[in-house]
């Protein structure tokens, strides 16, 4: 008979909150902690190698995720992938670090009525997380776990970006998690020394030697067990075995997004009609559970590049040994590049309130499915998407089957400001493409190409390719109204003992990557569970 697991608190998604969560709890000797990730261990070197992401959106590492026939895109079904790993979406995702724009969590608190989330409740929790290698003082904190660098090695191509923003109006930006977004520059990026910062190593891995810490791969969570309105433990297949893990104090949820209103629904809890009609017993209903889904629209154009300009380069063995030689003796070089150098935040259109649309440029062609190969084989990538967009999605029960996919419907384009927004993004893309400081360098624009330039082709090119930003939030919202899935301490509404502490939570996406907020939610949720006062010395 199997050994009987319990903790005090049973964390259910060992992701970027999930793994920040479980450090900083198990911080206190007093308190026990396990860990449960469906996925693997991040022992694969592709996960750690910051220029080897694109390698980690494959089935090894990700759920196999795609969403439900898009209406507004020709019934195309779109890759979803999520992270099935230690470390979650920290573990493969292009270490941007951004935070989104103060007005966002402002806007969380006044207008989503989420009192204590605005951005000077949450900024010193940003600061106790990040570890900062170049910047200091009031918005950046030096001593956190999350490590945060300036660019070891930038490609001549993302300068000579940042130059063609400045020809086209766009004004340098040194950085973006300042208080204000607007401008282009490069990215500061969660590696150094040539290995990715997730969360998995910054805050799990020195937590490891603990003794009141367990972490429990290959464990995927069936359902919440409730007894009397209460949570009391989770229901699990563990390397293909049933378990139970009693929660002596609490379960909390930590799976994302997508994962989280799963189990949630799985164990009861959600819209009463859809718990029936898959025949699961209604313990909460509860029905915005799964609705209000938000992400961003991602829309690419590809470039080709003259004179082996390009990242693309390193495809030829050669090339691949200078760069090899390089990391392995000097830790420098294009190994530790994470592609996605450079970007900036600005309007599509008039400059009205606060920017809109984001971009990050890439000096390699991508390997985004539907792009034609470039005949030269190097080139260049500009993504955009609009950083507010207004369309609004589900994620919803395909079956009662734990191991059966949620049908995921993002419900992109449905909104036709996002769309409008979308089409003025990929013109101002393109102005910026047109300056001589990048264009010197370009032959031509490859997809969609120059014959897309009306209006109505722009519009046909955004339904066809348009992709997801891999920044799915907003499903199990927080908020002080009865309707809201968690309160503004994160407790599902109805349910004692059970906690959401992931990017489910946001009642609005913020404006950008969602990583660090992510972990700054785990951050607060941590000093919420253990009833502590901010503690600003860093890393425990």
């Amino acid at each position: 008979m199997a050994e009987p697991m319990s903790a005090d608190f049973v964390i259910v998604g060992g992701g970027s909150s999930g793994c920040a969560l479980a450090a900083r709890l198990s911080a206190d000797p007093a308190c026990s902690v396990i860990l449960l990730e469906a996925g693997n261990r991040d022992t694969s070197p592709y996960i750690h190698l910051p220029v080897a992401y694109y390698k980690t959106t494959g089935p090894n590492f990700t759920w196999g995720f795609e969403t439900a026939p898009q209406k507004h895109q020709g019934d195309i079904r779109l890759p979803y992938a999520q992270a099935r790993v230690i470390g979650g979406g920290s573990s493969i995702n292009a270490q941007v670090y951004i935070r989104g724009n103060p007005q966002d969590f402002d806007g969380w608190r006044d207008t989503h009525g989420c009192t204590g989330w605005g951005y000077d409740d949450v900024l010193p929790y940003f600061k106790r997380a990040e570890g900062n290698q170049s910047l200091a003082g009031e918005t950046h904190g030096i001593d956190g776990p999350l490590l945060v660098s300036d660019p070891s090695y930038v490609s001549p191509l993302s300068h000579a970006w940042i130059q063609a923003c400045q020809e086209a109006g766009i004004p340098p930006n040194r950085d973006f998690n300042s208080g204000n977004q607007a401008g282009s520059g490069l990215y500061q990026v969660t590696n150094r020394a040539g290995r990715r910062s997730s969360a998995a190593n910054c805050y799990l891995r020195p937590a490891l030697k603990r003794p009141n810490l367990r972490v429990v791969t290959r464990a995927q969570a069936r359902r919440v067990i409730l007894e009397n309105n209460r949570a009391t433990g989770v229901e699990a297949d563990i390397g293909g075995t049933a378990r139970t893990i009693r929660a002596n104090r609490e379960v909390i949820l930590t799976s994302g997004a997508i994962g989280t209103p799963k189990l949630l629904m799985l164990s009861g809890i959600g819209p009463a009609a859809d718990l029936k009609a898959h025949g699961i017993d209604v313990v909460r209903d509860s029905p915005d559970i799964g609705r209000n889904l938000q992400d961003h629209l991602d829309i690419f154009l590809v470039y080709e590049v003259a004179n082996a300009n390009s990242y693309d380069k390193y495809k030829k063995l050669h090339w691949q040994a200078w760069a090899g030689m390089q990391f392995a003796l000097f830790r420098s070089g294009p190994v530790t590049s994470n592609i996605v150098e450079a970007g900036g935040f600005w309007w599509s259109g008039p400059k009205e309130g606060l920017p809109d649309v984001q971009f990050h440029f890439l000096a390699g062609a991508g390997v985004d499915e539907g792009v034609p190969d470039i005949p030269g084989g190097a080139g260049c990538t500009l993504n955009a998407y609009l950083v507010r967009p207004k369309s609004r999605g589900t994620v919803t029960l395909r079956s009662a089957r734990a191991g059966d996919h949620p049908v995921i419907d993002p419900n992109f384009l449905s909104h036709p400001d996002d769309l409008a927004g979308t089409i003025a993004s990929i013109k101002l893309g393109r102005k910026i493409m047109e300056q001589d400081a990048i264009s010197r360098y370009l032959v031509r624009e490859h997809y969609p190409g120059a014959q897309t330039e009306s209006d109505a082709d722009l519009e046909a090119f955004v339904r066809k390719a348009s992709r997801t930003g891999y920044h799915p939030s907003c499903t199990c919202r927080m908020g002080e109204d009865e309707a809201s899935v968690v309160d503004t301490r994160l407790r599902v509404r109805g349910v004692e003992g059970l906690r959401i502490a992931d990017a489910s939570v946001m009642p609005q996406l913020v404006s950008g990557n969602t990583n660090a907020t992510t972990i700054m939610i785990a951050e607060r949720a941590a000093d919420m569970i253990l009833g502590n006062r901010m503690q600003m010395q860093g890393a425990a």
